[in-house]
């Protein structure tokens, strides 16, 4: 997962923005300040040729490597879900899942497992995505994620064929005040209407946030339950976000944004996280993801 706080898009180096769970040419040729208004109001923003193609084969050849040399026991075989009921059942009640924050564990498709859970697919076609703490623990995502690029950006994550179901990233990632939380995605793949680009609804960061998920205490089943509710959206508000491969896409903490099912034969791989705003910032102690002693939420500024 991958963000940018609010005073990074100013420029503000007094606050301190923590890491939590990139043609440059394009990006200059727009005013900061155009920029700036853009994602104000529309509560997400596109800067294409972020990284170029060399970076983001760099990071598609090491997930190849890390996928490669996975073990995950039968056990921790999680199927990875957007769904609420299944969100619960699976992810939201295993520990494999909750305790992932400072790990780096994987996530995988519905159906790709037999009822023993063995891969009945290659498994380098079966992940859904791979969290939490890529950023912290290998060397060519901890790269990215602390690069000038993300430091000193131009103007004042997890990938598959499954469809991500309408969200507000601040449901699961909650602070007070809310607005502190911005996402990072980038897209190491062209990703396009036929193989599950991103939607946004513009402008549905000012309505604040319909439900959050939260841990239950501990010894509790299930490990985490909603509070509120998502309420239904009329698909005509969306507006579909085609970028090209190495474009990056900030994402306001509150903008209700998804992603259709990949049905073409094409991957499309992005690698996302998040920064939040430290200074007079609250992280929901009631948040699925939990700094540790292990690892806490490093600064971005390294």
């Amino acid at each position: 997962m991958a963000c940018l706080s609010p005073s990074q898009l100013q420029k503000n180096r007094n606050l301190k923005p923590r890491v939590v769970g990139s043609q440059p040419g394009a990006v200059q040729a727009t005013a900061p300040a155009v920029l700036w208004e853009r994602f104000q109001e529309d509560g997400f923003l596109v800067l294409e040729g972020f990284l170029s193609a060399d970076e983001c084969e760099a990071m598609q050849r090491r997930i190849g490597e890390i996928v490669a040399e996975m073990d995950v026991p039968l056990h921790c075989r999680t199927e990875f879900s957007t769904q609420e009921e299944e969100q619960l059942r699976a992810q939201g009640s295993t520990d494999y899942f909750l305790s992932s924050g400072d790990k780096i564990r994987f996530f995988f498709e519905k159906g790709v497992f037999d009822k023993q859970g063995n891969f009945l697919v290659p498994p380098e076609k079966s992940i859904n995505k791979i969290g939490h703490a890529l950023h912290a623990h290998d060397p060519i995502f901890r790269g990215v994620t602390h690069s000038p690029k993300v430091q000193q950006p131009h103007f004042g994550g997890e990938g598959g064929p499954a469809a991500v179901t309408p969200h507000q990233d601040a449901s699961f990632l909650y602070t007070e005040p809310l607005g502190r939380v911005l996402g990072l995605w980038i897209a190491l793949e062209d990703a396009v209407l036929e193989n599950g680009c991103l939607w946004f609804i513009p402008g549905s960061h000012r309505g604040g946030v319909s439900r959050r998920m939260v841990r239950a205490p501990a010894g509790s089943a299930p490990g985490t339950s909603f509070l509120g509710s998502e309420p239904t959206r009329d698909n005509s508000f969306f507006v579909p976000t085609p970028v090209l491969r190495g474009a990056l896409v900030l994402i306001h903490g509150e903008v209700v944004h998804k992603s259709e099912r990949n049905f073409s034969d094409r991957s499309r791989q992005a690698y996302t996280f998040h920064l939040m705003e430290a200074a007079g910032t609250v992280w929901s102690p009631d948040n699925w993801l939990q700094p540790t002693p292990e690892l806490p939420f490093p600064p971005l500024y390294i």
